[in-house]
């Protein structure tokens, strides 16, 4: 199950930043992680089954206040089979009988 949360932290500092990425990005199922928001203080992680709690739970004990904001599940586009090309008809002369 594709998952998409947003976790805001309280960051001073652009170390604090990539300390904060770099945590997120080695936990277990984690595809990509971006800052959000207007501040950068929102991280926005997608992946595969995340353990959302002991992610939040790894960056206040790392880093210092963090809190889980929104979990949504994404949803994969249904996508249509390709279609058979269309046979294209011979150009061929055809044999006098």
């Amino acid at each position: 199950m594709q998952q998409k949360i947003i976790i805001k932290i309280s960051m001073h500092c652009s170390k604090c930043r990539a300390r904060a990425l770099k945590i997120a990005a080695v936990a277990e199922g984690v595809t990509s992680v971006a800052l959000h928001g207007p501040e950068k203080d929102k991280l926005m992680i997608q992946g595969e089954d995340i353990d959302a709690a002991c992610l939040t739970a790894n960056l206040r004990k790392k880093l210092c206040h963090a809190s889980l904001e929104t979990i949504e599940e994404v949803k994969a586009d249904k996508k249509e089979p390709p279609k058979p090309p269309t046979p294209i008809p011979c150009c061929c002369p055809q044999p006098l009988s």
